[in-house]
């Protein structure tokens, strides 16, 4: 108990913390460099390279690719995850947990295999490049983020209520929009939030299956760092650390991240 409340607990906590913000921190300070070459301590500061964001078209086209790319792919790995989350949470039958394990699966295979994997099946179909082909990989990828968190909701949803509601006249439609899906919001939303960051941040697997005309942005980044490292890559690593925490912020002022995560409101 002294270490976890007393001084040394107090010490060790900080340092912990600290050392996860360094590389963010040091990140986002060298973004702000005048130099042409990444470099801290620098002789002043400058917003050099964060336009030259804006005037490289490869990177913008690359993000809002991503943008397009994770938001389609979140929900329909939501929209999935839904019904198969209520079935599992409301049955038991043979097979459930073989069937979660199933849906579970790609949690568990490292994405380069799932890489080349998606490589070959995709180039046997003529899939291999294509944006429908990236959409497929990102939601099986994705799948398994949206599936847990809904399942967690889902989980703790009394079938009494849904039972009064078809009761009193509703038809399962409105049962289900009035009643099963405000319990499952938390759920629906987090697993949205999750699975939209994962598909946006996917480099492994999407470097095998991208091609010129379907890069997103990690890929992007991966391929500009192949050829040199300047502060444009920190720049851009820089932005994706301020819009995420204004995301985070807004979600908290809005539905309240103790909600959003687990479920309880303020």
């Amino acid at each position: 108990m002294t270490f976890r409340n007393g001084p040394i607990g107090l010490i060790f906590h900080t340092l912990f913390i600290a050392f996860i913000l360094a590389p963010i921190v040091m990140v986002c300070a060298v973004a702000f460099t005048g130099e042409g070459f990444i470099s801290l301590p620098t002789n002043g500061l400058s917003l050099r390279w964060f336009r030259a964001i804006l005037d490289n078209p490869r990177f913008m086209e690359a993000f809002w690719f991503s943008l397009g790319l994770g938001a389609l792919s979140a929900t329909v790995a939501v929209v999935l995850a839904v019904p198969g989350a209520l079935a599992i949470a409301r049955n038991r039958f043979r097979g459930r947990e073989a069937l979660l394990a199933f849906f579970m699966s790609p949690l568990m295979i490292p994405h380069v295999v799932l890489g080349l994997a998606f490589l070959k099946f995709f180039t046997s179909i003529g899939l291999v490049g294509t944006y429908f082909g990236l959409v497929m990989a990102h939601i099986i990828i994705i799948m398994p983020y949206a599936l847990r968190l809904v399942l967690a909701s889902a989980t703790g949803i009394d079938p009494s209520l849904e039972r009064a509601a078809l009761s009193l006249g509703a038809s399962s439609a409105t049962a289900f929009r009035r009643v099963v899906l405000p319990l499952i919001l938390p759920g629906v939303v987090s697993g949205w939030v999750i699975a939209f960051i994962t598909s946006f941040d996917e480099l492994t697997m999407s470097i095998f299956i991208a091609s010129p005309s379907t890069t997103t942005l990690p890929v992007r980044i991966f391929l500009h760092i192949e050829d040199t490292i300047d502060p444009l890559v920190t720049a851009v690593s820089a932005v994706l650390i301020y819009v995420t925490l204004i995301a985070i912020f807004v979600l908290d002022r809005w539905i309240g991240l103790e909600k959003l995560f687990v479920g309880k409101g303020r």
